[in-house]
């Protein structure tokens, strides 16, 4: 097995160069099995990232769908699996709330042209550049954004305003709120969670966020629980995918949605990268990152055109696959085609689903998704914690760009001031 170094700055599929290697039925075996476990994780994650992000939770399917089978078949990653991703459930969020369904699918796809123009132009290998200590900061910020916007369905709070966006005003919001919590609907947030925590630690193999949420949502069905469900506030799922049609645009509504495209493209790009990284530090291979930034941004095309939110590679999912046996990106593809099949099948029974289900699943996602340990490592010296706490801070002060651009000027800054010191002291002799 080669590791793909001579060839990572190919334009060339993954997928065209398995199947030349030979793709055997025992490869097509391993990839199903990794396919259905991927989408097995995949399934109820999608529907929550989805609600969590003010849409309904069919947008988080056709992005897995559409998005995922377009990330596996044109990627440059042999494992990388395709969706929607808990990272950009804040911008996602900020953006629907803001332009409505129509701006956030403009804004989608338009960040996906931006995605492909970066990939064409070999900009892939630049976005490695982005300091670590950024990384682990704006990831440790979104997650506990994220946390904050689950709390009110998580406990069933009742809110007489608007949920606010900004962090300390959501706080202050919900905190107010704290006497109208739901009993049943806390309880199910926290058997969620519980058993997510536990089936990972004691059962690994097994898929804990399905059976939580099946487990939440047979409780709440058979004993009439008076929660509110994925039906009763987003109706029934349409059986199948929609028509591929072109947003609403208008050149003034490109100049508003500009700052949210520019932020979709610079995450998409980080993220989907960091996430093929972590793909090649499993498996020993080396990703192209070029032709995945094009293949990322032909997904996110893909998955706006047909009414899903944004696309990346998903870390978490990928590893799953990777684990799971995968041999190639058919793994990916078939996942989706998983996805498809219940989608078409078994659509009505997600209405079944407590929106303190969906919640609990995200607060699990949101513990283990920043990097704790490397956290606390990075604060020990005062060179990272300073990139580390601006990106943290700004992040939660503001927003994502914001946090990333200080990070990596405060980076830059101290990168700047150490050599001139150096240039400065004299050399002996």
């Amino acid at each position: 097995m080669t590791d793909g170094a001579k060839t990572a700055h190919l334009y060339l599929p993954k997928l065209l160069t398995a199947m030349r290697e030979g793709y055997t039925m025992a490869a097509f075996r391993a990839d199903a099995v990794a396919a259905l476990t991927v989408a097995i994780v995949a399934l109820p994650l999608s529907m929550a990232i989805a609600v969590a992000s003010g849409v309904s939770p069919e947008r988080g399917l056709y992005a897995a769908i559409i998005g995922g089978a377009l990330v596996s078949a044109l990627g440059g990653s042999r494992f990388q699996i395709g969706g929607p991703a808990g990272a950009f459930i804040v911008l996602v969020a900020a953006t629907a709330a803001r332009f409505g369904l129509d701006g956030l699918l403009l804004t989608v796809l338009i960040s996906g042209l931006l995605l492909v123009i970066l990939g064409l132009l070999r900009l892939g290998s630049l976005i490695r550049y982005v300091p670590h200590a950024v990384t682990v900061g704006f990831t440790a910020g979104i997650a506990v954004i994220i946390f904050a916007s689950q709390i009110k369905d998580l406990t069933g709070l009742h809110l007489n305003v608007p949920e606010p966006g900004p962090l300390l005003a959501k706080v202050a919001v919900l905190a107010a709120a704290a006497p109208t919590l739901t009993p049943f609907a806390a309880g199910i947030g926290v058997f969620t969670v519980a058993v997510i925590v536990l089936l990972r630690r004691f059962r690994p193999a097994w898929p804990g966020m399905l059976i939580a949420v099946v487990g939440a949502a047979a409780a709440a069905a058979f004993l009439d629980l008076p929660v509110e469900t994925v039906g009763s506030r987003f109706g029934a799922l349409p059986r199948g995918l929609p028509a591929p049609h072109l947003p609403a645009m208008s050149y003034d509504l490109l100049l508003q949605l500009l700052p949210a495209i520019i932020s979709f493209t610079l995450l998409g790009g980080i993220e989907s990268l960091l996430s093929a990284k972590v793909a090649d530090s499993m498996t020993g291979r080396k990703h192209r990152s070029n032709m995945e930034l094009v293949a990322q941004g032909i997904a996110n095309i893909g998955s706006a055109l047909c009414g899903g939110i944004s696309v990346t590679g998903t870390i978490a999912r990928t590893a799953t696959n990777i684990r799971a046996g995968a041999r190639s990106p058919l793994a990916g593809i078939m996942h989706s085609a998983f996805l498809l099949v219940f989608l078409l099948v078994a659509a009505p029974l997600a209405g079944f689903i407590p929106l303190a289900a969906l919640a609990g699943i995200l607060t699990a996602v949101c513990w283990n998704m920043p990097e704790k340990a490397e956290f606390l490592r990075l604060l020990r010296e005062w060179r990272t914690a300073s990139v580390l706490l601006a990106t943290f801070v700004v992040t939660l002060a503001e927003d994502l760009t914001s946090g990333i651009i200080a990070g990596c000027l405060v980076a830059a800054a101290l990168g700047i001031a150490a050599r001139i010191r150096t240039s400065s002291t004299p050399k002996p002799g």
